[in-house]
């Protein structure tokens, strides 16, 4: 049984690598249109929100969310758990009126499609370079003044204990308080369930509904007044308290 439910899950993993690949292919000239032209990058957001949409229906995923009255006016740090691919692609529709980008680190430019446009609609973080990442962050902080907010994973990437939440890094918290901006948290409750890692061949992969839930803001005024630590515990738990309890 257990190796049937594997294949089962593998197939799914399989079926939502095709579906990313197909709309990505389909989606990518007209990205490239929008992207080499500065004055058109806001529209990019409504491709990607379009395509975002696409996947959905063809990976039957709908979405519950929750505590929605909490999304104030941008832009802010938008602050998220990492435990699927899930999180990137379902974010544009679950947030269509906010537009953002993704702040990751570097090792996503080695895939040739999606190189390009990351590089030019998001911000990559080479962390191997302590001129790199600081020129990334000052990048983050100028979009930040042209009304985008930034979405960044504090966990680093899906982490090896997912769906349990890994220690936080600094980077959202500094940037938060750099650019003087408040912080959303917001937390994707069973995305992992849905869709873990393509490479753990009997972790589970399926259909179903997506649920998320969006905390309280983080005001301005707080993330300047606490200091970083005490702000990065307190997204943490915020998160972290909406996530299903394990029994050890």
């Amino acid at each position: 049984m257990k190796y049937i439910l594997g294949s089962l899950f593998y197939l799914w993993k399989l079926y939502i690598g095709l579906a990313f690949a197909i709309t990505l292919l389909i989606f990518y000239p007209v990205l490239l249109f929008f992207i080499y032209n500065e004055s058109l990058k806001p529209h990019t957001f409504k491709v990607n929100i379009l395509w975002s949409r696409c996947m959905r229906i063809l990976c039957f995923y709908a979405v519950e969310k929750s505590g929605e009255e909490n999304i104030a006016e941008g832009p802010f740090v938008l602050v998220a758990n990492h435990s699927s691919y899930l999180d990137i692609f379902l974010l544009y529709s679950i947030l269509p009126h906010h537009k953002f980008l993704f702040m990751g680190k570097s090792e996503i430019l080695k895939y040739p499609l999606v190189k390009t446009f990351f590089k030019k609609l998001n911000i990559p973080v080479d962390r191997s370079s302590s001129i790199k990442s600081a020129k990334a962050f000052i990048q983050a902080r100028k979009e930040i003044q042209k009304d985008w907010s930034i979405v960044i994973f504090p966990e680093g990437g899906i982490p090896d204990s997912a769906p349990e939440l890994a220690p936080f890094k600094n980077g959202a918290f500094q940037l938060a308080k750099s650019a003087k901006c408040p912080i959303l948290p917001i937390t994707f409750i069973n995305n992992y369930y849905l869709f873990s890692d393509p490479d753990l061949f009997f972790n589970p992969a399926m259909p179903g509904l997506v649920k998320v839930h969006v905390h309280p803001i983080i005001k301005q005024e707080e993330v300047m007044s606490n200091d970083i630590e005490e702000t990065k515990e307190k997204t943490y738990q915020l998160i972290g308290s909406y996530l299903p309890q394990k029994n050890h």
